[in-house]
């Protein structure tokens, strides 16, 4: 029986979970996910975690922060004031918003604080500075 190797393309179920045992994200009442190895599409614990998995092959991986989305950059908070928000926009902690970056791609932010006459944003990945556990099932290799 075959076993995924780099550059394969595979479906695998998974369900993602935090520390705590809080699921994040989870397949397992859609599609599974198809992704190519080896193309930097996935964090780099999920990838090494998929290889040598056989079909149909289940088993728990748990990636360490910097093998997934990394520490929380301080660096990635920053203050905006309010009158640079929309109108209709009332920021509330934990609100995501979209802010266009100078080459015109966009950039996910949430807010963290809100202040009389400013916001602070975090552009952190929300994953960043968390270990996190991963429940994997092969489901085929293409």
């Amino acid at each position: 029986m075959s076993q995924v190797k780099n550059n394969d393309t595979v479906q695998v179920h998974y369900t993602g979970k935090l520390g705590n045992g809080q699921v994040f994200d989870s397949s397992v009442e859609r599609e599974p996910l198809e992704i190519t190895l080896g193309q930097g599409a996935l964090i780099p614990g999920f990838e090494k975690g998929l290889l040598d998995m056989k079909v149909s092959e289940k088993k728990t991986i748990t990636i360490p922060k910097q093998e997934a989305y990394g520490e929380v950059q301080k660096e990635l908070f920053q203050s905006v004031p309010k009158d640079n928000l929309p109108q209709e926009i009332k920021p509330e902690v934990g609100m995501g918003l979209m802010a266009k970056n100078p080459d015109g791609t966009e950039r996910q932010l949430r807010v963290t604080e809100v202040k009389d006459d400013h916001i602070i944003v975090d552009a952190n990945h929300p994953l960043a500075g968390h270990d996190l556990t991963f429940d994997l099932e092969l489901v085929a290799i293409k």
